[in-house]
């Protein structure tokens, strides 16, 4: 479990694969940690790409911080990493608010980052995920997890549970995050998505309130293509083969084209 020191700050990463000659980062999203990907996602990207995967600030094993939450600051510490491991340029992806870390990366690091997928970014504007941090309690999670469960039969034991809840209490009560999250509700509007010029996968579940972000998204990247899958937000956990396999063949782009033209010559020959 190596953690690195990065902006004066501890950060944990995790790497699959080194000696592949191309590298796919991964962001999970806010209120979680890199497990997203670990156990299912990872595993199938590793099979031909360096896949390095980190926990954000104040999440997993990485360490606490009161303030940076904003995009600019958690895309400085993005390329801090990048500069530690000595990656030049990478595949980017990017997970619900993780996402949004990945549109600012590409938006301010153009040069940085070869092609993006997005899973579920939300559109940081939406009253409404700003106001869960006002209404949280421990109750809310408890409802959360409930239905969470539903929705990906993943279930989270009572440890796991209590130390989710103090991450959150640390987060909405003892950080800036709130107040920093609140100053970016102007992305996807503004002028700076319009900057992102590189080739990008939007992933969506067909049931996750999202979706009308994805099409915003869509709609405002030139160079951008959307499918939609089956699930809602959850959907890293409720359909991780599918999103790898999409993530995989998109990175992979003229290679696997390449890859599938010998293979049909191959077995012209043999005829």
């Amino acid at each position: 479990m190596p953690v690195i020191k990065i902006n004066n700050t501890s950060v944990h990463v995790q790497e699959m694969n080194k000696g592949a000659k191309e590298t796919i980062l991964l962001i999970h999203g806010m209120f979680s940690n890199l497990s997203v990907y670990y156990f299912n996602i990872a595993p199938i990207l590793a099979k031909q790409f360096h896949v390095v995967m980190y926990d954000l600030k104040s999440h997993g094993m990485s360490g606490k911080e009161k303030d940076g939450y904003d995009l600019n600051s958690l895309t400085d510490d993005l390329l801090a990493l990048m500069e530690n491991l000595e990656l030049k340029s990478v595949h980017l992806v990017g997970y619900s608010f993780g996402g949004l870390v990945a549109l600012r990366m590409a938006s301010r690091f153009p040069g940085r980052v070869k092609k993006l997928a997005v899973i579920e970014a939300p559109d940081p504007g939406e009253n409404e995920r700003l106001g869960i941090m006002d209404m949280y309690s421990k109750e809310f999670l408890i409802d959360y997890i409930n239905n969470f469960t539903d929705t990906t039969k993943f279930r989270m034991g009572k440890r796991q549970l209590e130390k989710n809840h103090r991450m959150y209490e640390y987060l909405f009560n003892e950080t800036s995050i709130k107040s920093d999250l609140s100053k970016e509700r102007g992305f996807f509007s503004g002028k700076e998505i319009g900057y992102i010029k590189q080739d990008t996968l939007l992933l969506y579940g067909k049931d996750s309130d999202c979706v009308p972000s994805g099409q915003t998204l869509y709609d405002r990247l030139t160079r951008s293509k959307i499918a939609l899958l089956n699930g809602d937000h959850n959907l890293p956990l409720q359909q991780p083969e599918e999103t790898a396999i999409r993530l995989k063949e998109f990175f992979e782009g003229w290679q696997s084209k390449f890859r599938q033209i010998n293979n049909r010559i191959w077995q012209g020959l043999r005829l």
